[in-house]
C-alpha cells in the first residue's frame, strides 16, 4: 500500500504547499514533473515544489478555529492532518459490478463531497477538537466513520453509492459532478445512515428557511400536530407514548443538521463583493468548509489566511484500502500528512457549496444569529438569504417530497446561465 512519505523524506519539514501553479494556464492543470494532477502519487509529490507558509501576523482560520501562523504551525498542521482526506483510488471492486475500478480523472467532486460529509460525521461522533495521530489506536467511532467511506458497494458513502445514486440524478457513472449534484446525492444517502441519524438539508435558491429546517430536525413537531395542536405538554408527552408515538430514535429533540448551500458567486469569475463574506464563513464554529474549485477540478476548502484559501486536494491516486480481519482500517492514507494546498481566493470558480453542522438546536440558533450579523456588515455582500418561513415564490422540495429532476431546467430560472455544467439547476417534476 502506498503511504505518505515522512516530512523529512519529502523535504517538507512542515512547509506549506501552494495551490498557485508554476504554469498558470487557462485550464489551471497542475503539472508536477510533467504529470497531470489526476495521476499524482506520493512518489510524484516528493519532487514537487512546495512553498513555505507565509510568515504573517494575519490569523489562520481552519473550520471555525483561529491560529497564529507565527507561533502555532504545529497546531495548524495537526488540525489539517486530522481532517479526513479522500482522494482518487484505484483497484476497488467495479462500480455496479461491471463499471470502473478507479475514479481517477472524474471522481474529484465526489471525493470532496465525501470530505465535507466526513467532517460532519467527525463532529457528530468525535467532536471538532478530536485529533488524529499516526500509529495511534483509533476509537471505535472513528473506525465506524471510516468504514462508511470504504470503496465498496455496501458502505453508506462509498464512491460506489455516490456514483450509482448519481445515475438517478441524471449523472452517468464516470461523469464529473458539480457541487449541487453531490449535495443532492449526499442528502439521499444520509437517509440510510441510521447510526449517525443526520438531517442533510440542501438549501436551494440561495435561501435558508428556518421553519423548514426546524421541522426536519425536530420531527416530533409534526407528530404533535397530528395528535392535536391544542394539547399541552402533558398531553403531548402522553400522545407520543401512545398510538402516535414515534420510534425512539425519532423522538430526540433535535436531529443533527448538515446544511449544504449550493451557491453561485458570479458568472465566470467570483464576484469580489462576496469574498469577505466567504472568508467569514470559515470563521463560524459550525463551518464544514466549502466544496468547489475549478471546472472539472474540485477541491475541499477548509480555511483561509490573508487572501489565500487553504484546501485539501483529492487529485492523488492511491490504492484502494481493505479493512483488516479484526475490523480495523489502515488509516494513514486517509489523512493528508503533507502541508495543505493554497490558492488565491480570486481563482475560485463561482460555483460552490458551503457546509455547516449544527449538533443541537442551540447551535443552529447561534448560527442564525451569526449569519444575520454578517448580513448587516457593510464589508461584503451576503451569499444567501436567511428567512423565518418559506417565501411564497419558492416551493420546498423537502415539503413536497419530490425528487429533483435535472433534465428540466426551465422551471426554476436563476440569474445565472443555465448551461453552466458546473452548477446544475434543480426543478420540480410535474405532478
Amino acid at each position: 500500500m502506498s503511504r505518505p512519505p515522512s516530512n523529512s523524506t519529502a523535504g517538507l519539514s512542515f512547509h506549506w504547499s501552494t495551490g498557485r501553479r508554476a504554469e498558470n494556464n487557462k485550464q489551471d492543470r497542475v503539472k508536477i514533473v510533467g504529470m497531470d494532477a489526476a495521476t499524482l502519487t506520493y512518489d510524484t509529490l516528493r519532487f514537487g515544489e512546495f512553498e513555505d507558509f507565509p510568515e504573517t501576523s494575519e490569523p489562520v482560520w481552519i473550520l471555525g478555529k483561529e491560529y497564529n501562523a507565527l507561533t502555532e504551525k504545529d497546531e495548524i498542521l495537526s488540525d489539517v492532518t486530522s481532517r479526513l482526506w479522500f482522494t482518487y483510488r484505484k483497484n476497488f471492486p467495479p462500480i455496479g459490478g461491471t463499471g470502473p475500478t478507479s475514479d481517477t480523472g472524474w471522481g474529484c467532486m465526489l471525493r470532496c463531497g465525501q470530505m465535507i460529509l466526513g467532517e460532519a460525521l467527525m463532529c457528530r461522533h468525535l467532536g471538532r477538537d478530536w485529533r488524529w495521530a499516526k500509529g495511534q489506536k483509533q476509537r471505535e467511532e472513528y473506525i465506524s466513520i471510516l468504514n462508511a467511506f470504504i470503496d465498496k458497494k455496501d458502505s453508506y458513502y462509498s464512491i460506489h453509492q455516490i456514483a450509482q445514486m448519481g445515475v438517478g440524478e441524471g449523472k452517468p457513472i464516470g461523469q464529473w459532478y458539480g457541487p449541487n449534484t453531490v449535495a443532492q446525492v449526499l442528502k439521499k444517502l444520509a437517509v440510510f445512515d441510521t447510526w449517525s441519524r443526520l438531517v442533510v438539508h440542501v438549501a436551494m435558491d440561495n435561501t435558508v428557511v428556518i421553519e423548514e429546517i426546524k421541522r426536519l430536525c425536530m420531527p416530533w413537531l409534526d407528530a404533535a400536530g397530528a395528535c392535536g395542536e391544542t394539547e399541552g405538554v402533558g398531553e403531548l408527552n402522553g400522545c407520543l407514548e401512545g398510538a402516535c408515538a414515534l420510534a425512539e430514535e425519532e423522538t430526540a429533540l433535535w436531529k443533527p443538521l448538515v446544511l449544504l448551500i449550493p451557491l453561485r458567486l458570479g458568472l465566470s469569475d467570483i464576484n469580489e463583493a462576496y469574498i469577505e463574506t466567504l472568508k467569514q464563513c470559515f470563521m463560524l464554529p459550525q463551518s464544514l468548509g466549502v466544496i468547489g474549485g475549478k471546472p472539472n477540478s474540485a477541491h475541499y476548502f477548509i480555511g483561509y489566511v490573508g487572501e489565500e484559501l487553504i484546501y485539501l486536494d483529492p487529485h492523488t491516486t492511491q490504492p484502494a484500502v481493505e479493512p483488516c480481519e479484526d475490523g480495523q482500517v489502515p488509516n494513514e492514507t486517509y489523512h493528508c500528512q503533507h502541508p495543505p494546498c493554497r490558492m488565491h481566493i480570486c481563482e475560485l470558480d463561482p460555483s460552490i457549496a458551503a457546509g455547516f453542522f449544527c449538533r443541537t438546536e442551540d447551535e443552529f440558533d447561534e448560527w442564525c444569529m451569526r449569519i444575520r450579523r454578517l448580513s448587516c456588515n457593510r464589508g461584503g455582500l451576503p451569499m444567501f438569504e436567511l428567512v423565518d418561513s418559506q417565501p411564497s415564490h419558492l416551493v420546498s422540495v423537502d415539503a413536497l417530497n419530490l425528487t429533483p429532476d435535472f433534465s428540466d431546467s426551465d422551471r426554476l430560472e436563476r440569474f445565472f446561465d443555465s448551461e453552466d455544467e458546473e452548477f446544475e439547476i434543480l426543478s420540480l417534476r410535474e405532478t
